[in-house]
C-alpha cells in the first residue's frame, strides 16, 4: 500500500515484473507484434511490386536481396507472422461469440496457435 497526498492508503497497481510470464500473455504480445510486423511485410511486398514495374535491372536487384540470407530471414519471419496473426485472429473471432473462455480452452487455443503457426510456416516453405 502507498499513501497519497492526503495520507490515505491505496493499493498499488502490479507492475509487469510482478507477473509470471504465461503462454497466453506471451501469445497476446506476439499477436500485437506480428500485426506491426505484417505492416512492414506489406511495405516489402510493395517494394517488390514497384521493382517489378520499374524494369528488369532493379527487379533483379530487389529479387537478389530477397534471395540472400537476410532477405530469406525476413520472408520467413513475415510468413510466420502472417500465420500466427491469422490464427490469433481466429481465436479472437471465437471469443467474440463468447466461446472458448474456459481456462483449459484458452490454454489449448494458445498452444494450438503457436504450433499451428510454426507448422503452417514450415508447410508453406516446403511447398514453395
Amino acid at each position: 500500500m502507498a499513501q497519497n497526498e492526503r495520507g490515505t492508503s491505496r493499493p498499488l497497481s502490479p507492475h509487469i515484473q510482478i507477473y509470471k510470464p504465461m503462454l497466453t500473455m506471451v501469445m497476446s504480445i506476439l499477436h500485437r507484434l506480428t500485426g506491426v510486423g505484417l505492416y512492414f511485410g506489406m511495405l516489402m511486398l510493395i517494394w517488390w511490386l514497384m521493382a517489378a514495374a520499374s524494369g528488369p535491372a532493379y527487379f533483379d536487384w530487389v529479387s537478389g536481396f530477397f534471395s540472400s540470407l537476410p532477405g530469406k530471414a525476413i520472408l520467413l519471419l513475415t510468413t510466420w507472422g502472417f500465420f500466427h496473426h491469422m490464427l490469433g485472429g481466429i481465436r479472437h473471432f471465437i471469443w467474440d461469440f463468447g466461446k472458448g473462455f474456459d481456462l483449459k480452452e484458452v490454454e489449448f487455443m494458445a498452444r494450438a496457435g503457436l504450433i499451428g503457426s510454426l507448422g503452417l510456416t514450415l508447410l508453406a516453405w516446403v511447398l514453395i
